[in-house]
């Protein structure tokens, strides 16, 4: 005689086998250390797990993208503990373009995966060296010599064209900076959400020319498919109806000029980069 599989002894096993695993689940999230701490298997597999999920925003090998910060830093904007990093990957941040672990974008990781991440975080994050360079006189230079503060803001003070630079010390790795002014189209971030604006912005430099044939260069602030609002480098706002224009280019080449070390030391540079270090660090 066949078995019947839906007796209410199999249905009382299915239901402490589904307990069982919750109850495991539940633990993994509940722990404030991660229960894989030193396990080079679980390292290697979180590895797997970040290049698949995490990447895209926070690059290989964690050092920082277009979207997301450096991860290899010892201090987290969000939390240093095996537990903090375990609910920011998990839950995500609101507000920002951090999402959460479940769900999310395509993104879905078990509470296990999760502790693999950190676990793998733990073994590429580095103790930051001691940064050269005078950060007072970089500070000088910002709103000086420099004119980084003719496009750059910093907490609250400065210019709209460029991104905020106010947090971005302790989200980006000291060569992702100093290639971004040496070299800006490099780094030119895609989408970059920022504290100070509501939207997700590029930098692309667009050029539009009017009817009448007035041509305007800047950065996109806002665009649908009838109108774009565009930012020129005297930040003067113009809202545009396509259909209108006579013409409307888009390019990946930065309105910043590439700072070679004729017109910006290294020196100067590296003092710039340790200001920047600075306010990250608060």
């Amino acid at each position: 005689m066949p078995r019947n599989f839906s007796s209410p002894f199999v249905s009382t096993f299915r239901l402490v086998a589904l307990l069982l695993v919750l109850a495991v689940s539940t633990g993994l999230a509940a722990q404030d250390v991660n229960p894989f701490a030193g396990d080079p298997k679980a390292g290697k597999a979180g590895e797997f797990q970040f290049r698949i999920n995490c990447a895209f925003c926070h690059g290989l090998g964690a050092r920082g993208g277009g979207r997301g910060p450096d991860l290899t830093r010892a201090r987290k904007r969000h939390g240093t503990s095996d537990a903090d990093m375990f609910h920011t990957i998990k839950e995500g941040v609101p507000g920002t373009a951090m999402p959460a672990a479940v769900g999310s974008i395509g993104v879905v990781m078990t509470n296990e995966e999760v502790w693999q991440v950190v676990a793998y975080l733990r073994n590429v994050q580095v103790r930051a060296p001691e940064q050269p360079g005078n950060s007072q006189h970089g500070k000088e230079l910002f709103y000086g010599d420099a004119n980084c503060s003719g496009c750059h803001m910093v907490e609250g003070k400065g210019g709209r064209l460029g991104p905020d630079l106010t947090e971005v010390g302790g989200a980006r790795a000291v060569d992702y900076i100093v290639d971004s002014v040496r070299y800006p189209s490099h780094r030119l971030a895609q989408g970059l959400s920022e504290a100070t604006k509501e939207f997700p912005q590029e930098y692309e430099t667009v050029t539009a020319v009017t009817s009448d044939g007035k041509k305007i260069t800047g950065v996109t602030l806002n665009e649908d498919s009838f109108s774009v609002q565009v930012m020129d480098a005297g930040e003067h706002i113009y809202l545009l109806e396509k259909d209108k224009l006579r013409s409307f280019k888009k390019t990946r080449v930065s309105l910043m000029p590439a700072y070679s070390a004729t017109l910006l030391s290294d020196k100067d540079l590296q003092d710039i980069v340790a200001y920047l270090l600075s306010l990250g660090a608060k």
